[in-house]
């Protein structure tokens, strides 16, 4: 069920906050803060700040930046490297000093003068964070997938809930035409009953920080003369050659935070922590809030917490390598009303993209303006007529990021609220969990809870290592 939003209203207090003229913090107010500049005033103008400066971080900040009424005034980052980055980059940005930076997150939070936080972190790290900032009544634009664990990912949904606050997931395929176009299709009947979605997302691990190649050339010209990062095993000498200390810049112990302790190394820390999956999801939990979140739009599974049943096979490295996640796999989701979603890496039958096979056509979408149909009307007009829009999916017309900042303005949803995201991310997860015990997966999708395999059940969640709490 979806909250309901007052209206917004910017009270004396909150401007008086907005420039450090209350609670204690220090008062600063800049020149562009009276609006002569041309921009709002800061009655019209949403605060924001900013936490994570690696792949999502710098471009999402940069989006916000660009919007007039948005002024991005703090950042919080435990490298101090990536700190002083996004500083210059911002305080750049507006030609002043007036950013301040965080060594914690939750110091950041309690600022009252920030409106909103933009959320760029590991996945182990989102639901503490997203929590927090639902607590301290901001409003959120945070990364996909929505959490690590199901159970994390509930965790967000009811604290932004309880706190009536506005969410955006960086699932911005959901405001480019092409999608909106496909999906609307599917979703006005064009292609006749829907009985099948191909969901083709990357396999394979990708070095996204760069820090893995110079570790394979060093481990290249070791006896074992290992070239593949999923073959490094604890206990071996490529293994202590690829460890070491963790560099003064970076707070190691916080960066690892809830997860289990382990060896520092590099070629597993920034960005790509995905490929480990005691900090992440591996390319299936990395794509399926995009792809996976088109095939649910297109079908109007945004309200429904399917599927029903879930089973697939994939290819492993082993669980304690050092790259360590699925590199292979294809899972089979069935829907209510017979519908089957395939989600596939590294499967050349089931194309990149999102494809939505039904009793009288076809449709299929993907990045770079991708667009195939089984009709060629379909593909030479690009949009829908009015008089085939039975059903109108929400349009985005200034953008991901514009639209969160008209949601904070206005109290109405954006275009992936939290409970969205939530949704689409499930298929994702159940597949993980399929793939990991081998098993089918029944979920009860009323309950959220997965039916008659207790193995299964406990990787709903994963626990804490202390003192870090999501209580």
């Amino acid at each position: 069920m979806k909250p309901s939003f007052r209206t917004a209203q910017v009270s004396r207090r909150r401007f008086l906050a907005a420039t450090g003229a209350v609670i204690g913090f220090p008062t600063f107010i800049p020149a562009s803060a009276l609006g002569a500049d041309g921009r709002p005033a800061p009655s019209n103008r949403i605060t924001m700040g900013v936490v994570g400066w690696g792949m999502q971080g710098p471009s999402n900040t940069g989006n916000f930046m660009r919007q007039p009424d948005c002024q991005v005034v703090a950042s919080a980052n435990i490298d101090s490297n990536h700190l002083e980055a996004s500083l210059k980059a911002i305080n750049g940005h507006y030609k002043n000093q007036d950013c301040k930076g965080y060594a914690d997150y939750r110091e950041m939070m309690a600022r009252t003068d920030i409106d909103s936080v933009m959320l760029a972190v590991p996945d182990h790290w989102h639901a503490l964070i997203a929590v927090e900032a639902a607590k301290n009544k901001k409003d959120i634009f945070g990364e996909k997938p929505l959490a690590r664990t199901i159970a994390e990912q509930q965790a967000i949904v009811k604290a932004v809930q309880a706190n009536q606050r506005i969410w955006q997931t960086g699932s911005w395929q959901r405001s480019e035409r092409n999608f909106h176009y496909a999906s609307e299709i599917v979703r006005n009947g064009l292609i006749g009953k829907v009985t099948r979605v191909e969901v083709g997302l990357p396999a394979g691990h990708h070095d996204f920080a760069g820090t893995g190649k110079p570790l394979l050339q060093k481990l290249a010209e070791m006896p074992a003369k290992v070239t593949n990062l999923a073959k490094v095993l604890p206990g071996s000498p490529e293994w202590q050659a690829a460890v070491s200390k963790p560099p003064v810049n970076l707070d190691y112990e916080k960066w690892i935070g809830p997860s289990k302790m382990e060896a520092y190394i590099q070629a597993r820390g920034h960005m790509n922590w995905r490929w480990n999956y005691n900090t992440g999801g591996g390319q299936l939990l990395d794509w399926i809030g995009h792809h996976g979140d088109i095939a649910h739009w297109g079908l109007g599974n945004d309200d429904t917490i399917g599927p029903m049943e879930v089973e697939g096979a994939g290819e492993f490295p082993n669980p304690e390598a050092l790259w360590n996640t699925c590199t292979k796999y294809r899972i089979t989701c069935k829907y209510p009303n017979d519908v089957e979603m395939i989600i596939a890496g590294g499967h050349p039958d089931i194309a990149g993209g999102t494809k939505w096979i039904g009793t009288d056509g076809w449709v299929w979408v993907d990045r770079g303006n991708a667009f195939k149909a089984s009709k060629k009307e379909w593909e030479e007009a690009r949009s829908l007529p009015d008089d085939l829009r039975k059903v109108k999916l929400p349009l985005t017309p200034g953008g991901h990021w514009r639209n969160f900042v008209d949601s904070a303005k206005s109290r109405q949803p954006t275009v992936t609220p939290v409970e969205v995201a939530h949704h689409s991310a499930i298929p994702g997860h159940l597949g993980l969990i399929a793939l990991l015990t081998g098993r089918r997966i029944r979920w009860d999708a009323a309950k959220e809870q997965i039916i008659g395999d207790e193995g299964a059940a406990k990787l709903l969640n994963r626990p804490y290592r202390e003192p870090w709490s999501l209580a």
